[in-house]
């Protein structure tokens, strides 16, 4: 390739001259990604062929209340938090078919992307483009540096197995939204906040306690030199209801509700908010003098959020596309395409431009991915069968373009992530006859009692080869012992859910016809996305459960001030 063509990049749309003017941080994108494609210099062995500029102009918030006190109220301004701009430059020196993203197999490299920091929060051109000049100088260094690197792990190294180009050929897209323009009452809301964090007040059991609002809003804009030019604005909110109890034997137990909504006007009334906070009062009080769990395998039931998580952690992670190309990885999935890897009674997809279930917003929906394409429903699960994987604009074998799944927090380079990801069967049962078919296979088993899972909060999975097993850990908060011989449900602590992916899948029986959401965030090699998983209850031939660590400190010696006699 001659030098001239090498640094010949595509030509970005026109747009409206006034829409430039009107939006000088978008203008100033524009201009300053023009004249870098222009003026880098022409490096015959590291030729640069893409540049793009993501920025998340955000305002964040946060408010605290304990007790009916207010113990925190934020509006600080630093990259991650408050108000600010936190830029990422995306620099590729190559070609489509090897460039400098390519992983470094068998070798650690411990330098990190220079293409990421903050610039001015107010619209002065000229201070912008001189961050932005910066930044992408910066990135252009460490882009060709790492080539360098690439070129050479490429020579000492066997072939690879998955010959996939390290970049796709998408198409660009211009999208023009309206800026975020939201507003806070933050009286408003502190006062509500203490209210309700009053309640726990008349349960001196309760150790700690809060009741958190945060909240982010922003427009979130992407421009590169394939042509793309997007504004998207963006909102998450995010009720936070937390307890902590100590059993008698030393265990923390830790509870939360949290509620998510895209518009804080979507968030729930002081009525629901206040028989959240009873309900988590009652299940930490009941929870202190449940008794703990010895390790255990047997049938269970994993209720329709929990099982949201389960198939987040033990599914969803494993089928994120670059995992499938990273030579470091385990890819339980890679080769299975076209083969049976679930009952053929469910089916899997994600679809991040679904914007609620019923009357709840999914934390999941988004327009654009921060590599500038638009949301698509991916099918990954048909019947049982594997069909394809999530995917960025980096290819895998078979898999040349992406479906919009390519995702990060601000500040971190991009890799393929779940949206929303949402199970369907074709074996539902009422929750009912579940419970007696979990009764049923207890039976059949032998075994004394089954599980139910209700409520799960997070968990993590290890998808690596080599070293720790590829296996995965789910965290129950509430688990309740089922009886065969007709004794009442016992609710039980100390419980963590451990297994390997194929072997729980395999056992998957029948499913509920209770769909529910689970709404959060999923932390990765990305950093924090906002995520949603949508799942029906699933009964489970067989699930092992471990016991969960505790601490052998004695709760408070003196009474608390709450306790009668302990204050006025």
């Amino acid at each position: 390739m001659s030098l001239l063509l090498a640094l010949v990049l595509t030509a970005a749309p026109t747009l409206n001259p006034a829409e430039l003017k009107n939006d000088k941080l978008l203008g100033a994108l524009v201009e300053e990604l023009d004249r870098s494609k222009k003026s880098l210099p022409a490096n015959p062995d590291a030729p640069l062929y893409y540049l793009a500029y993501r920025v998340a102009d955000v305002q964040s918030f946060a408010v605290s209340a304990s007790l009916g006190a207010l113990v925190d109220s934020q509006e600080s301004v630093d990259p991650l938090s408050g108000k600010s701009r936190v830029l990422d430059v995306s620099v590729r020196v190559g070609s489509r078919k090897l460039d400098n993203t390519h992983q470094l197999r068998g070798d650690r490299d411990f330098d990190f992307p220079r293409g990421f920091g903050p610039l001015p929060i107010d619209d002065e051109v000229e201070p912008l483009r001189i961050g932005l000049w910066r930044a992408t100088d910066r990135a252009y260094k460490a882009a060709v540096k790492q080539l360098v690197k690439v070129k050479t792990n490429m020579q000492v190294k066997v072939v690879e197995a998955d010959l996939a180009d390290d970049f796709t050929a998408d198409s660009p897209s211009v999208h023009l939204e309206p800026k975020w323009d939201g507003k806070f009452d933050r009286a408003e809301w502190t006062a509500r906040l203490k209210k309700l964090s009053a309640l726990f007040k008349a349960y001196p059991d309760i150790l700690s306690s809060q009741v958190t609002l945060n909240g982010s809003g922003g427009t979130f804009y992407f421009v590169d030199s394939d042509g793309a030019r997007l504004r998207e604005p963006r909102f998450f909110a995010r009720i936070f209801i937390a307890g902590q109890v100590k059993a008698d034997d030393g265990m923390d137990l830790d509870l939360y509700e949290d509620l998510e909504a895209t518009s804080l006007d979507r968030l729930p009334n002081d009525e629901v908010l206040t028989a959240r906070v009873k309900r988590l009062i009652d299940r930490l009080l009941a929870l202190k003098k449940a008794p703990t769990v010895e390790p255990y395998s047997g049938p269970a039931i994993i209720t329709n959020r929990a099982a949201g998580v389960f198939f987040h952690e033990i599914f969803g992670h494993r089928i994120e596309g670059h995992r499938q190309k990273d030579a470091d990885e385990g890819q339980t999935f890679t080769k299975k395409v076209g083969q049976p890897v679930l009952p053929e009674f469910l089916t899997v997809y994600d679809d991040p431009t679904r914007r609620a279930f019923g009357d709840l917003p999914l934390n999941g929906f988004y327009l654009f991915d921060e590599e500038g394409q638009p949301a698509q429903k991916a099918s990954l699960i048909d019947h049982g069968v594997l069909k394809g994987f999530l995917l960025g604009r980096s290819p895998v074998k078979g898999f040349t373009k992406s479906n919009g799944h390519g995702r990060a927090q601000p500040g971190l380079p991009t890799v393929s992530r779940q949206g929303n990801l949402i199970v369907e069967s074709a074996k539902q049962l009422p929750p009912k006859e579940l419970r007696a078919m979990l009764l049923d296979e207890v039976k059949r088993q032998g075994k004394p009692y089954g599980l139910v899972f209700e409520e799960i909060s997070g968990g993590f999975t290890n998808t690596r080869a080599g070293g720790a097993p590829q296996a995965f850990k789910v965290l129950p908060l509430i688990v309740t012992r089922v009886y065969a011989d007709g004794r009442p449900d016992e609710l039980v602590r100390g419980v963590d859910m451990v297994g390997t992916p194929l072997a729980s899948f395999e056992k998957i029986l029948a499913t509920g016809d209770d769909a529910d959401v689970f709404n959060g965030f999923c932390g990765a090699e990305s950093g924090w996305v906002p995520v949603s998983a949508i799942a029906p209850s699933l009964l489970v031939g067989s699930i092992e459960i471990e016991k969960k660590g505790k601490r052998h400190d004695r709760g408070p010696l003196l009474p608390s001030p709450l306790t009668a006699g302990g204050a006025k």
